[in-house]
């Protein structure tokens, strides 16, 4: 409703530019207005309306640069405004509207474009040839590995080199905070490993969070924008290289022939669990996978970084994979609803509950 509306005000703003064109070339008389128009200033009235006219359209086609046409609308009115202040001043409530709404558009296009080539750089350009996950490479593994990666369908399938994700979901901020729409994209790769995640949560009143985590060539950044203009997180550093690096490593339930990647060493726990430490760089973390009697994968803990007003502090991060939400695709078995948690002092805090809903495997 707010998108219409707003390409309303776009549309009647522009229109009303008109008037300074007909009066200028005397088309009509034009009562409201009272300074003299000249012919080349009603041309610029003219271009106005064509401006904002046109943003209104591209607007409504979410055309990525729909503001453009506006912004400059917006400076073309407002010189104009200038020019005649006595009969037009009001026009410059319109223009700081429509000026409202330029500006999360030009943060939108400026993010997508950051987004364009943070993904050009980190997809390959070509896929290696993979060979088939073979019986034989599971030996090595602790019993309740084997057993996850048969169950998942992996031995005889290619091994994965790319993976691309679409999630919906829903996260929150704070323990006792208002749940908020989310949807998001993700790209894998596993040789190197890495992943680009890019969300846009809705926060309600018209405002939405843009995020991207990125984990590349062993360092992590994570940055958050309100309206993808104003940022509200930029984290960097050891930390978030460590919270990166488990996140991948939890996040293999999905590409579960990553366990026998070389950065992965395994060590047995019992018949349900068994520890992964990865190492990627000079960053080395650790974290324990639950399974099934049956061999699926139920959930994931470790240690790391939580963000706190003093300062962040270790504490159990947990994943669980709802079991009923195993589905097949492209021959692999995966979950496809989770609920990410932390294990607080002060109590579990669930902050993000997501489905998958999209998967392809080195394409």
């Amino acid at each position: 409703m707010l998108r219409f509306l707003f390409a309303f005000v776009l549309l009647i703003h522009g229109l009303i530019h008109l008037m300074g064109f007909t009066k200028a070339f005397k088309f009509a008389e034009v009562s409201q207005l009272h300074t003299d128009i000249s012919k080349p200033a009603g041309l610029g009235w003219l271009a106005a309306t064509l401006l904002f006219v046109v943003s209104a359209a591209l607007f409504l086609l979410k055309k990525d640069l729909w503001w453009a046409p506006a912004a400059l609308g917006i400076a073309v009115s407002q010189i104009l405004i200038f020019g005649a202040w006595q009969d037009a001043k009001f026009g410059t409530i319109a223009n700081l509207i429509a000026l409202i709404g330029v500006l999360p558009g030009f943060g939108n296009w400026q993010f997508q474009s950051m987004l364009r080539s943070e993904l050009a750089a980190f997809r390959p350009l070509g896929l290696p040839d993979s060979q088939a996950v073979a019986e034989s490479q599971l030996a090595p593994l602790p019993p309740a590995v084997q057993n996850w990666l048969r169950r998942s369908g992996v031995v005889g399938q290619p091994r994965t080199s790319t993976l691309h994700l679409r999630q919906t979901g829903q996260m929150r901020t704070t323990p006792n905070g208002n749940w908020m729409p989310v949807s998001a994209e993700q790209y894998f790769r596993t040789d190197p490993p890495g992943f680009h995640w890019t969300t846009e949560v809705e926060a309600g009143y018209g405002l939405y969070l843009a995020g991207r985590d990125l984990y590349q060539d062993g360092r992590g950044h994570m940055l958050i924008k309100v309206l993808s203009l104003l940022p509200v997180a930029d984290a960097k550093g050891p930390e978030t290289d460590q919270g990166t690096l488990l996140r991948y490593l939890a996040e293999t339930c999905w590409f579960p022939d990553a366990a026998l990647q070389p950065y992965i060493q395994w060590e047995a726990i019992d018949s349900a669990s068994a520890k992964a430490t990865m190492r990627n760089g000079d960053i080395t973390a650790s974290g324990v996978f639950h399974f099934s009697p049956e061999g699926d994968l139920l959930g994931f803990e470790a240690m790391r970084y939580y963000d706190r007003k003093g300062g962040a502090t270790l504490e159990k991060w947990h994943i669980e994979n709802d079991p009923a939400s195993y589905q097949v695709f492209q021959g692999r078995r995966i979950p496809t609803r989770s609920s990410v948690s932390w294990l607080l002092p002060e109590g579990k805090f669930t902050w993000f509950q997501l489905d998958i809903s999209e998967v392809r495997y080195n394409e």
